[in-house]
């Protein structure tokens, strides 16, 4: 039996606890099966923490997370804590936890199924075969940087301020971890920023360049402004393999190709750091689709993001491979056979509920292993 591996769940708010025990079923399923052995621990963050703990998350559970191998996230937010302060929203637990465990490099695929072209509000022959990814940065950039707030001038306006802010290092870093992808992928490499109106996009794209030229230079590179990759991917997505992007543009562009796909209910993400000499990696895995309060505690969610995710995790962290596309197969199979969540229903396809998509993914988990 293989080693235990330490993994931190924080299933968070909304549905994330509801797609979160369709992933324990599949962890118990490998355990079971695959002679594969997880040391789960669970914990609460965002809007769950602040209504147990008062703050979304607590000194003791970033102390959980640097501490395991890999750290599995839910969703964090609801309507319910819009009214609290700036600091006190659930979102900070994964800010936190991104800037604690230095998580600088997010990882979002976009990726079409076969089963679910005519989900896609494209038509098929732009998206069809699409297969892309999207590098942001996330710990740095207009989310983090300094001087920021919100002030009140000398005439009683209010003025709010964010600043963005790269250095040299961040911007290497996270650039290298996208000619690495590219390397394992097509070898293209598509820089985007705002080269032409913002300082630091300016610096993004010569540091960039430097470190192809002396490193990379194997791998296809091109620039793009971010306003015209906007336009490029609902034009002609397949145009790009890896896309790496600051924090900002990243965060726009990841959800603007996470609709090409047809549903934001089906794409994982991961965020992982820097390498440590013995090459273990601080890493958190999650979907993209948010909280989703609106459906949450209908029973309606669709796992596959969460499930999804956790086959990331098994591939970046583990270096399970074989696992991670077992759980991707059998995601597949399931949508090809026609069971469908409401948010990728097509026409002479059966609507099930989250448990009920989680049961069938158990099943054909078990005709692939047969």
């Amino acid at each position: 039996m293989a080693a235990n591996k330490k993994l931190l769940v924080l299933p968070g708010d909304g549905i994330g606890p509801e797609v979160m025990r369709e992933v324990r079923r599949v962890i118990d399923w490998m355990e079971r099966r695959r002679s594969v052995t997880f040391d789960i621990s669970e914990d609460l963050v965002g809007g769950a923490a602040i209504d147990q703990r008062g703050t979304p998350i607590t000194a003791e559970t970033v102390a959980k997370a640097r501490e395991a191998d890999a750290v599995l996230f839910g969703s964090v937010g609801g309507p319910r804590w819009d009214k609290l302060g700036f600091d006190m929203r659930p979102e900070i637990a994964i800010l936190t936890l991104r800037r604690e465990l230095g998580l600088f490099a997010n990882l979002r695929p976009a990726i079409v199924l076969d089963p679910l072209v005519d989900a896609s509000t494209l038509k098929a022959d732009v998206i069809r075969g699409l297969d892309l990814m999207i590098v942001r940065e996330s710990t740095g950039g207009l989310y983090f940087g300094e001087p920021r707030g919100i002030e009140t001038l000398p005439d009683g306006q209010q003025r709010g301020v964010n600043t963005e802010v790269y250095t040299t290092n961040e911007i290497e870093r996270v650039a290298r971890v996208a000619f690495e992808l590219a390397r394992k992928r097509q070898n293209r490499l598509c820089s985007v920023e705002k080269a032409n109106v913002m300082e630091s996009g300016l610096l993004w794209r010569q540091v960039v360049t430097a470190l192809h030229g002396r490193e990379f230079g194997d791998v296809e590179l091109s620039h793009m402004y971010a306003d015209n990759c906007a336009m490029q991917l609902v034009r002609n997505p397949r145009q790009f393999d890896v896309i790496v992007t600051t924090n900002l543009f990243g965060d726009l562009l990841s959800d603007l190709s996470s609709m090409l796909t047809g549903s934001l209910g089906m794409l994982p993400s991961a965020t992982l750091g820097l390498p440590d000499s013995s090459g273990r990696r601080h890493a958190l895995y999650e979907p993209i689709h948010g909280s989703a309060p609106d459906i949450a505690g209908k029973g309606i969610a669709n796992p596959m993001g969460q499930m999804l995710s956790f086959a990331m995790l098994l591939r970046y962290s583990f270096d399970m491979e074989d696992e991670a596309a077992l759980i991707e197969r059998a995601c597949t199979n399931v949508l090809a056979s026609g069971i469908r969540t409401a948010d990728v229903m097509a026409p002479g396809t059966a609507k099930v509920g989250t448990s009920v998509m989680g049961e069938s993914v158990l099943r054909e988990l078990e005709k692939l292993s047969a």
